[in-house]
C-alpha cells in the first residue's frame, strides 16, 4: 500500500472513532452534571464525599475527552506530528483517570448505599419541612411503594410525631394509588373517620405496603452500571485511538523523511541547461563541412564530411571493439 494511502485511510478512521470518542466524552461529562447540580435527582440529596468525588472526576474527565479529541483532529486534518503526540500523552493520563474513577465507584458502592439510606431516613424524618419532600414523592409514586422499609417508618417523621399516632394512619399522599388531596396538605389517609375529624387531611385509597429500599437500591445499581458501562467504553475506545495515532505519527514521520530525501536528490543532481545532447548519445566533436568546401586543418577537429561518413561506417563495423574501433578509424583519415 502506498504511503499517501495509508495516511489518508489512517486519518479517515482516526477522525470516525474520534468523532464517536467526542459524543461519549460529553455523555460521560453529563453524567457528572447530572450527579452534581440535578436538584429531582435522589443522589443530590446525598452527603457521601466518595459519590462527589466520582461525580466531579466524571465532569473534569468528559470536559478534557471533548478537548482532546478535538486536538487529535485537528492534529490528524492538519499532519502536526507534535499535535498528535500531545494527544496521545493526554490519552493515557486519561485512561488512568478513569480507571480510577471506576475503581473508586465500584469499591465505595457499600458506602455510598450506606450514605442513600441514611439520606432516605433524613428525608422521611423532614419530610414537609424540606425541599426533598417532592423527591421523596416522586419516589414513592412512580416506584408504588412507602417509606424506605414500608409505611410504618413515616411515624418517625416529626409531623406525625406530634398526632401521637402508634399507627400509620396519616401518610403521605404519595403513598396511596388514588387520592383527593386536602387544601395545602401533603398528607392523606385512608380512615374516613380521621379524615372527618381532621379537614385538612386529604382522603387516599389503597395504600402502598412495598417498601422503597429495594426499589431505591436497584435503581442506584442500574445507574451505576450504567456509569461504568460508559467508561468501559470509553477506555476501549481510547486505547484504539492511541494505536491508531501511533501508527499515523509513524507514518507522517516517514512522510517527512521522503521528502527530505528527494529535496536531497534534486540539489545534488540539477538539471543541466547547457546540455548539448539531450538524448543522452555520445557527442561528437567532429566538425563536418556538409558542402565540403573550405578544405584544411584549419580547426584541430576538422574532417570534411566524406571522410567522416567513412569513418562512421568502419566505427559500426568495428562497434565490438567500442572507443578503440573509433580512434583507429579517425587515425586511417
Amino acid at each position: 500500500m502506498k504511503l499517501e494511502v495509508k495516511i489518508e485511510l489512517l486519518k479517515f478512521c482516526f477522525v470516525v472513532l474520534n468523532s464517536i470518542f467526542l459524543v461519549l466524552g460529553l455523555g460521560v461529562m453529563g453524567c457528572g452534571i447530572w450527579i452534581l447540580f440535578d436538584t429531582g435527582s435522589l443522589l443530590n440529596a446525598l452527603s457521601s464525599a466518595e459519590l462527589r468525588v466520582v461525580a466531579a472526576g466524571l465532569f473534569m474527565i468528559g470536559g478534557v475527552v471533548a478537548l482532546v479529541s478535538l486536538t487529535g483532529c485537528t492534529g490528524a486534518a492538519l499532519e502536526k506530528r507534535f499535535l498528535l503526540l500531545v494527544y496521545m500523552g493526554f490519552l493515557i493520563v486519561l485512561v488512568l483517570g478513569q480507571l480510577f474513577v471506576t475503581v473508586l465507584l465500584l469499591l465505595d458502592r457499600q458506602k455510598i448505599e450506606q450514605s442513600l439510606t441514611d439520606s432516605v431516613d433524613r428525608i422521611i424524618s423532614q419530610y414537609g419541612n424540606s425541599s426533598a419532600s417532592r423527591l421523596m414523592d416522586n419516589v414513592q409514586h412512580f416506584a408504588e411503594c412507602c417509606g424506605r422499609t414500608g409505611p410504618a417508618d413515616w411515624l418517625k417523621n416529626s409531623f406525625i410525631q406530634t398526632l401521637n399516632l402508634t399507627s400509620p394512619e396519616v401518610l403521605p399522599c404519595s403513598c396511596f394509588r388514588s387520592v383527593q388531596p386536602g387544601p395545602a396538605s401533603y398528607w392523606c389517609s385512608d380512615n374516613s373517620s380521621f379524615t372527618a375529624a381532621e379537614t385538612w387531611i386529604g382522603e387516599g385509597h389503597g395504600t402502598f405496603n412495598e417498601s422503597c429500599s429495594q426499589k431505591i437500591n436497584d435503581w442506584l445499581v442500574e445507574n451505576i452500571l450504567t456509569i461504568v458501562g460508559m467508561d468501559a467504553i470509553l477506555i476501549l475506545l481510547q486505547l484504539v485511538e492511541v494505536s491508531i495515532a501511533a501508527s499515523l505519527f509513524r507514518s507522517l514521520g516517514q512522510k517527512e523523511v521522503c521528502k527530505k530525501n528527494k529535496r536531497l536528490v534534486d540539489e545534488s543532481h540539477p538539471d543541466s541547461s547547457t546540455d548539448s545532447n539531450p538524448a543522452g548519445g555520445e557527442q561528437n566533436h567532429a566538425f563536418m563541412d556538409p558542402h565540403g568546401a573550405n578544405r584544411g586543418p584549419t580547426d584541430p577537429n576538422y574532417m570534411p564530411a566524406e571522410d567522416a561518413n567513412m569513418a562512421f561506417d568502419l566505427y559500426n563495423q568495428n562497434q565490438n571493439l567500442g572507443y578503440q574501433g573509433y580512434q583507429e578509424a579517425v587515425q586511417h583519415y
